[in-house]
């Protein structure tokens, strides 16, 4: 299967003007799903730079960096560990709050989703302000694991969400 390119799944992402309201520029990524190459090529890069045994797991942020997270974690022989929107999870959990627009957030893991140590690649489908990525990668810190990337699938750029992810390799395959 041919090497997928940045600029082909950017092409992929359909923009939804005024979605969920008024203002808003949703980029919806079921195109990008639902061709096998380029789904394909989109894990290939957000691996890029990793091999099998580099990484221990691979924490995705519900809901839709479960996708690549979890597809990200078979590729490089990895758990997978979710970070999750409080309530979610069935056993005892670390909680992480963070700031939204109006009000607040939170997210949580499992107590032991992570061994001390262990090396992990957070991945998520979008940086907007950062909010969500920072608490995460918080709640891996809690639990001692080392974080050796942040990948995400887009990044809105003018929203300068890597500003809260300051100390962390931070990288985005498409930027808006």
């Amino acid at each position: 299967m041919p090497a997928v390119t940045p600029a082909e799944i950017a092409a992929a992402i359909r923009n939804v003007p005024d979605f969920p309201k008024a203002g808003i520029q949703f980029k919806d990524i079921t195109p990008l799903l639902a061709d096998a190459r380029l789904f394909a090529g989109t894990i290939d890069l957000l691996c890029d730079g990793f091999k099998p045994g580099a990484v221990d797991a691979v924490v995705g942020i519900d809901a839709r960096g479960f996708i690549f997270a979890a597809a990200a974690a078979v590729k490089l022989g990895a758990g997978f560990v979710p970070v999750r929107k409080k309530g979610k999870l069935p056993y005892q959990t670390h909680e992480e709050e963070y700031s939204l627009e109006y009000g607040t957030a939170t997210v949580a893991m499992h107590v032991d989703a992570l061994k001390p140590g262990a090396r992990v690649l957070l991945i998520d489908d979008l940086l907007a302000t950062g909010g969500t990525a920072a608490a995460a990668a918080s709640l891996v810190k809690k639990l001692n694991a080392q974080i050796l990337e942040v990948s995400f699938l887009i990044e809105l750029k003018f929203l300068n969400g890597r500003e809260k992810l300051k100390g962390y390799e931070v990288s985005s395959l498409v930027v808006y």
